[in-house]
């Protein structure tokens, strides 16, 4: 059984940071490409990064583009995103998300097989 488990999220001020976990397990997490997605109060998904099965590409939303980053640890099945620089634009329920067998960043919310239970990221001017 597939399971993708988030953690790190929290509330904080504007300017502050935070960095999120995703903990993959039941499958190999060398085979996933993976992204975070988020979803705030009113608004459709949106993708705001992704990292290929390798970690050698990632993508990044415009709106987070310069202040987030997306990493993976294969020792670890986690893959992080560490949020600088936090921004009332970015409270949203962030959502952790897996797509096998696929080499390449995957940019569509759609297409990503698995998602975690997702956490939440409050951010007070």
């Amino acid at each position: 059984q597939v399971q993708l488990v988030e953690s790190g999220g929290g509330s904080v001020q504007a300017g502050d940071s935070l960095r999120l976990s995703c903990v993959v397990s039941g499958r190999s997490f060398s085979a996933a490409s993976m992204g975070w997605i988020r979803q705030a109060p009113g608004k459709e998904r949106e993708l705001a990064a992704a990292v290929s099965w390798s970690g050698g590409n990632t993508y990044y939303a415009d709106s987070v583009e310069g202040r987030f980053t997306i990493s993976r640890d294969t020792t670890k099945n986690t893959v992080y995103l560490q949020m600088n620089n936090l921004q009332p634009e970015d409270t949203a329920v962030y959502y952790c998300a897996a797509r096998w067998g696929s080499y390449g960043v995957v940019l569509r919310p759609t297409m990503y097989d698995d998602w975690g239970q997702g956490t939440q990221v409050t951010v007070s001017s």
